[in-house]
C-alpha cells in the first residue's frame, strides 16, 4: 500500500480515506509486533512534541508520551496552568510560538476549534487526542480492537449504547462509515446524532457499503459483533448528571442487554474510564466478552503508528 502522510495533522477522520486509515492500522499492528518483540527503535530521536492539556487524561497522556519517548524523542506536558492557551495570548499566537520549538503538538480540551487553529497556525502535524466534538485516536484503537477479534472490519457490525452525540459516537460513526463497518447507535430520541454529521456519515455509508443506523429501541443491539458504551456524563457536563442519569438508566450495558445481543462470541468495548454501575455493570467490564484493556493498549501502538506516519 502506498500511502504517504508526512506532515499531515489528525483532527478528524473526515479528512481520511478509507486507505489512508488502513494504512494506520497496518502500522498499528507492525509497531505492536515491535512491541511484543521488545524492538527498540529511535525513529523520534531529535524530535519534540507539545503536549497541551485542558481536560485531565490517563490513556491518551500516557500513550503519547510513552510512545514518543520510547523512540528516543521528548515529550513536553503543558496544561493550561503552564501556557496561556486563549488566555493572555490567542490560539493563534500559541501556535506559532509552538510551532517554531516543536515536531508535533498533541491537543485535548474542549473546542473542535482551538485544535484546528493549532493546525492552520503552527505549521507542523497536530493530534486532537479529544475534544468536545471528536476522540479520533480513540476510535482508531477500537478499530484495531475488533479487528484483532474478527479481522477485517467491512461488513461487521459495531453497535454503542449510550449518549448517541458525545465525542466518541460522533468518530465511531465517521470511521465505520469510511471503512464499510455497520454502525448501529441506540440512544435515547434527546441524544440522538447531530444530524448534520449524520448525514455526512450517511453519504460516506453509502459508497463504503455499510449501514448506519440510529435507534432508541435496546433491540438493536441483536446481532453485533460489539457492544461499546462510554460514560452517561461528559467532562464539563457534571451539572447534567441527575438528568443524564435518569435518561440513560435504561441503556445500561448489563447481563440482560447482553443476552438481547444473542451472541456469546461478542464483544465489550469502552473507551474508559468507566463507571461501573452506571453505563456499564461489573459483570459485563470485567467478564469474558470485554476487550477493554486490548483496547486501552491499542491507544499506544495506534498513537504511535499515527505520530510515525505523519512525522517520522
Amino acid at each position: 500500500m502506498s500511502v504517504s502522510l508526512k506532515g499531515w495533522s489528525l483532527l478528524t477522520w473526515l479528512d481520511y480515506s478509507a486507505e489512508e486509515i488502513q494504512y494506520l492500522l497496518a502500522l498499528s499492528k507492525k509497531v505492536k509486533k515491535e512491541s511484543k518483540k521488545g524492538t527498540v527503535s529511535q525513529r523520534f530521536k531529535g524530535k519534540t512534541l507539545a503536549m497541551l492539556f485542558e481536560k485531565r487524561s490517563t490513556r491518551t497522556r500516557c500513550s503519547f508520551e510513552t510512545a514518543f519517548g520510547e523512540e528516543g524523542g521528548h515529550p513536553v506536558f503543558l496544561s493550561t496552568a503552564d501556557i496561556q492557551l486563549g488566555a493572555k495570548e490567542t490560539v493563534e499566537d500559541t501556535a506559532r510560538v509552538l510551532g517554531r520549538m516543536f515536531s508535533a503538538i498533541q491537543f485535548r480540551g474542549f473546542k473542535q476549534e482551538t485544535v484546528e487553529t493549532l493546525a492552520r497556525y503552527s505549521g507542523v502535524p497536530v493530534y486532537n487526542g479529544l475534544t468536545d466534538e471528536f476522540h479520533p485516536t480513540q476510535a482508531l484503537a477500537d478499530i484495531l480492537t475488533i479487528e484483532e477479534n474478527f479481522g477485517p472490519v467491512k461488513g461487521k457490525t459495531l453497535c454503542y449504547v449510550g449518549d448517541g452525540r458525545n465525542n466518541v459516537a460522533n468518530s465511531l460513526m465517521v470511521i465505520s462509515a469510511k471503512l464499510g463497518l455497520n454502525f448501529t447507535v441506540v440512544t435515547p430520541a434527546e441524544l440522538n446524532p447531530d444530524q448534520v454529521l449524520r448525514e455526512k456519515c450517511a453519504r460516506l455509508a453509502e459508497a463504503s457499503g455499510s449501514k448506519l443506523i440510529v435507534s432508541n429501541d435496546i433491540a438493536a443491539v441483536s446481532g453485533a459483533d460489539a457492544i461499546y458504551t462510554d460514560v452517561w456524563v461528559s467532562m464539563g457536563e457534571d451539572k447534567k448528571r441527575e438528568e443524564r442519569v435518569k435518561l440513560l438508566s435504561p441503556y445500561q450495558v448489563n447481563h440482560a442487554l447482553m443476552e438481547i445481543n444473542g451472541r456469546s462470541d461478542s464483544i465489550f468495548l469502552h473507551c474508559l474510564p468507566a463507571v461501573k454501575g452506571e453505563e456499564v455493570t461489573s459483570g459485563v467490564i470485567d467478564g469474558p466478552q470485554s476487550r477493554v484493556w486490548d483496547q486501552a493498549e491499542n491507544r499506544k501502538h495506534t498513537i504511535k503508528a499515527i505520530m510515525l506516519a505523519t512525522l517520522a
